[in-house]
């Protein structure tokens, strides 16, 4: 038994640490694989309390889909004192290292989510329009009028992005120069498209 396990935690450790295992969990196997038992058995805590500090397998999923969002975004938090252009590869660059070397959690987060929990779902679409947002704020900088054209392709490019690191960066072993350079590529092209149509 480990010593936090030993000592009595305050329920913000105990809450803290039930949501870290979620997360541990996803490195190895699906989200929908997690349950209050599972998480229960891995904590050496009762079902019931698991139940109080979440509510339910939905809220145990939400929370821990949430922390392992929060960890990606920190992670890929854009430089502000690097011009546009050095800030998007250098974001790309850090989101294709957290991806590989968080596969298991990156792949549960972008397609486990399938599961059609719209809780859930929100959570990851939360994501998505935050990177969207930083990438617009990449490209207004470097001159692009903001359309709701070029906002709408951005968003789409995340997706295709997330495709693109499920692909190339947990299921391949592409270099991640390789990786970000095809990136970079991909979004000038979207974004020139939209200019071309202005």
């Amino acid at each position: 038994m480990s010593e936090d396990r030993r000592r009595r935690l305050t329920p913000q450790e105990r809450r803290a640490q039930l949501v870290a295992l979620g997360v541990n969990f996803l490195a190895s196997r699906p989200l929908d694989e997690l349950t209050i038992e599972e998480l229960s058995e891995q904590a050496e805590v009762s079902r019931g309390l698991v139940f109080h500090y979440f509510g339910s397998r939905q809220g145990l999923h939400r929370e821990v889909v949430l922390t392992a969002r929060d960890s990606l975004l920190r992670a890929s938090e854009p430089r502000p004192e690097l011009p546009a252009l050095e800030r998007l590869h250098d974001t790309l660059a850090r989101i294709v290292v957290f991806v590989r070397e968080h596969r298991g959690t990156f792949y549960s987060l972008v397609r486990g989510v399938a599961s059609g929990d719209p809780a859930i779902r929100e959570v990851i679409d939360q994501s998505r329009d935050e990177n969207a947002r930083r990438l617009l704020d990449v490209f207004i900088e470097l001159g692009m009028p903001q359309t709701e054209l070029l906002r709408v392709a951005l968003r789409a490019w995340v997706g295709f992005t997330e495709e693109v690191l499920v692909e190339l960066a947990v299921e391949a072993e592409r270099p991640v120069e390789e990786i970000v350079d095809f990136l970079e590529r991909s979004v000038h092209g979207v974004v020139a498209a939209v200019g071309r149509g202005r």
